[in-house]
């Protein structure tokens, strides 16, 4: 690989997988991050110093003349400092779906695609595909928690040449269109970054460029229509057993460890898609009952206290009911925190939100909502945290505004009694997982 290769925002999920798939051509790789500026020395930052990243500010100073690309997510704006060097000296931006789209092409592509559960799915299917010798790449947004250690994220796996290619796909920014994948789990279709007849054409586009086949949640084969590709929907309905949710497939009772049967059904489009690559049932069922899960995914973060503390990343209506729904019992309550990921998905998605939260929260659980992360740039600030909460406090939700992780930390920690679960849930923000940390109780 000639010159140099420079990832902007390396610190992101899915930027920091592709600085270290970046690392295996053998080239120089560099990476900025607002918040390195910050000088918040996050765990990912250690993990790609020792993969071999070189990090450094995101002044511009990371774009030289040995830089023959610089890469970018949506996320970053156009007045980026890194941007701006870019352009100055005529060095290519390439978003980091083309970029991924490139790494992975001639290999036999599995791709995860879908509204939500889509890092949960890829995860397990690369484990699955793992565990049962195929030795797989994969490629996620979000890091397995028996990959991940001082010296891996746990989110990128290198495999052998010649083996599939497990990669998560994104709809937010319609990058899924860069792949033309052989297999594509598509996990369910709603309503998120776009209006539903926006997002429902997108999957459309998405699903004539699969090669060979799909495996589509509940409904999705109908959104789909007509396809090339042969379509495989996979509907069976989870069941709550004494053990958890199980779900029939294939004559096995089918479980995996992490709770919900939201997981239920993300282990199910995975078997499948395993299945359809020819493994045993009953070897794919084993493997899944071993899975440990993944980070910020309805994680347990507390060591066994009288309270319990569950990270998860849920960000959209769909999520956050999931999540809240895994974790309430009969006779638990749920303390919960969220925090938008941006004023753009607050404002689109603030009807949703609403009825998400005002069916999650039972009577006796409670929600503290932060203020909306902000990331900088030109964003529209005109609406905030308090119109959530105004239209929730309308429906008796039993809501409440912080300021900061301060006073959030003081408020929880001052209502929190044994047998309650902190339930902490939002994306973006690296002081969420931090925070639920922090709240662990002897």
């Amino acid at each position: 690989m000639s010159g140099g290769v420079h990832v902007v925002g390396v610190a992101g999920v899915g930027m920091s997988a592709l600085a270290q798939a970046l690392m295996w051509g053998g080239g120089r790789v560099s990476g900025s991050d607002r918040f390195l500026d910050q000088g918040r020395d996050l765990p990912i930052f250690g993990v790609l110093r020792a993969a071999g990243v070189e990090l450094v500010a995101q002044d511009g100073s990371g774009v030289g003349a040995d830089t023959r690309m610089v890469v970018y997510s949506t996320a970053i704006e156009e007045d980026n400092p890194d941007f701006q060097a870019a352009r100055r000296r005529g060095i290519p931006l390439r978003h980091r779906a083309d970029v991924l789209a490139e790494l992975a092409r001639g290999n036999r592509v599995l791709a995860v695609a879908g509204t939500a559960g889509k890092t949960t799915t890829t995860g397990m299917a690369g484990w699955v595909l793992e565990q049962l010798g195929a030795d797989p790449t994969v490629i996620n947004g979000g890091a397995l928690v028996d990959w991940a250690d001082g010296a891996r994220v746990g989110n990128v796996r290198r495999g052998a040449d010649g083996a599939p290619w497990v990669v998560e796909v994104d709809e937010s920014d319609r990058s899924l269109l860069r792949f033309h994948p052989e297999w594509s789990v598509l996990t369910n279709i709603s309503q998120d970054h776009f209006s539903l007849a926006e997002v429902e054409e997108l999957f459309r586009q998405y699903a004539a460029q699969v090669q060979t086949g799909l495996v589509c949640g509940p409904g999705v084969a109908r959104v789909l229509g007509a396809q090339a590709a042969r379509v495989v929907e996979a509907a069976d309905e989870p069941v709550l057993t004494e053990r958890g949710y199980a779900v029939s497939w294939r004559g096995l009772s089918l479980r995996v460890p992490t709770p919900g049967a939201h997981n239920a059904r993300n282990a199910l489009l995975a078997a499948e898609l395993c299945a359809q690559m020819g493994y045993a049932p009953e070897k794919i069922a084993e493997a899944l009952s071993r899975f440990g899960g993944i980070q910020r995914r309805l994680e347990r973060v507390d060591r066994g206290g009288s309270i319990r503390v569950v990270d998860d990343y849920a960000h959209n209506p769909a999520k956050i009911e999931a999540a809240w729904e895994a974790v309430a019992t009969p006779s638990n309550r749920v303390l919960a925190v969220w925090r938008p990921h941006g004023y753009g998905p607050l404002r689109s998605m603030m009807d949703g939100l609403e009825e998400a939260f005002a069916r999650a929260c039972r009577r006796q659980d409670r929600l503290w909502l932060l203020p909306v992360f902000d990331a900088g740039g030109t964003a529209n600030r005109t609406v905030g945290s308090h119109d959530l909460a105004e239209k929730l406090r309308a429906r008796d939700v039993p809501v409440a505004l912080v300021e900061d992780f301060a006073a959030l930390g003081a408020e929880m920690k001052a209502a929190a009694r044994a047998g309650d679960t902190i339930l902490i849930m939002g994306a973006r923000d690296p002081q969420l997982p931090a925070f639920a940390r922090a709240m662990i109780s002897d």
